[in-house]
């Protein structure tokens, strides 16, 4: 949301409806995702989204600004997830393979070792960049939708919210190597689909 912390939980406390409908609105798809990583079912998840918005309510005058309100609802939302259904431990797996294809960069043998070949780099955007950000932004809510929980929690709480890897790996009890593995490819994967979709 663009407005600060510290005003937005103030609104919340004074009850601003408004502010809360538009808190609820913004994170729960994630949370909802989030919630999945821990429960069984899409039901439960829904329920455990349900009921961590409860607690908020509930302990939002306790709120002691300690983290951000994000980083805080998150927590309970996870907490509450962990309580309801299996917690999934987290286990350390080597990558398999690098997150971009090495043949798309140069030899060592060329004037620019490492650097994009002109024919694989990036495609570049072209000139009607909002047009192109709107369908962007379906192509890569259809791409997370393909993740798996795991890698899909990871890189939304990364690159979506903006969590770091130390709050990331406290809400989904992850160490920080597994952390780092499930990024990777998490974010592999969608530079996967997302290269396809625009191909």
């Amino acid at each position: 949301m663009p407005v600060a912390d510290p005003e937005l939980v103030e609104r919340l406390r004074e009850g601003d409806e408004q502010a809360f409908a538009e808190v609820v609105r913004t994170w729960s798809p994630s949370m909802l995702r989030l919630a999945r990583v821990h429960v069984r079912t899409h039901a439960s998840a829904e329920e455990v989204v349900q009921e961590a918005w409860l607690a908020v309510v509930r302990g939002l005058d306790g709120f002691a600004a300690r983290s951000s309100l994000r980083t805080w609802v998150f927590t309970i939302l996870v907490n509450t997830a962990r309580r309801r259904g299996r917690a999934e431990a987290g286990q350390v797996v080597e990558l398999a393979r690098p997150s971009v294809d090495p043949d798309r960069f140069r030899g060592e043998d060329d004037e620019y070792p490492g650097h994009w070949r002109p024919e694989a780099a990036p495609v570049e955007w072209g000139p009607e960049p909002e047009v192109l950000a709107a369908e962007f932004r379906g192509l890569l809510d259809r791409a997370l939708a393909e993740l798996p929980h795991r890698q899909r929690a990871v890189v939304e709480l990364r690159d979506v919210h903006g969590l770091d890897a130390e709050e990331v790996c406290a809400l989904l009890d992850l160490t920080p190597a597994n952390q780092r593995v499930l990024l990777h490819r998490a974010r592999s994967r969608l530079r996967g689909l997302l290269e396809e979709a625009i191909a």
